[in-house]
């Protein structure tokens, strides 16, 4: 939707997916949208260069974050807010299915054959 803005499909979906999880990385971002981790690499880096992402390292991840203190953050994540919003909820669970923070410890697992 708002791939003519941020250049491609690659860089709108690397966007989602950061807004979604509040915090990302490229092999993640592939994985979860079933595409090449080298486009969306590239594309953390173009956001990171020009300011509106910033990385840490974590071990051997790179981890990408908004950059609050950009004057461009804030306008662009309104844009992405209003995508995120549109999107299907049926679509968002097919799109965000990774699972990031882990369970509680003792919480049963719903819908699992083999569990049963």
């Amino acid at each position: 939707m708002i791939e003519k803005i941020v250049g491609n499909k690659t860089a709108e979906k690397a966007l989602l997916h950061i807004y979604h999880n509040h915090e990302s990385y490229a092999s993640l971002i592939a994985s979860d949208f079933g595409i090449a981790i080298t486009p969306v690499a590239k594309q953390l880096d173009r956001f990171e260069s020009a300011g509106i992402l910033f990385s840490k390292t974590y071990g051997k991840t790179r981890v990408y974050f908004f950059n609050e203190k950009s004057p461009f953050t804030k306008p662009l994540k309104e844009l992405v807010k209003i995508v995120y919003e549109n999107i299907q909820p049926k679509e968002k669970e097919q799109i965000f299915k990774t699972r990031t923070r882990p369970r509680r410890k003792g919480k049963p697992v719903y819908g699992r054959a083999w569990l049963v």
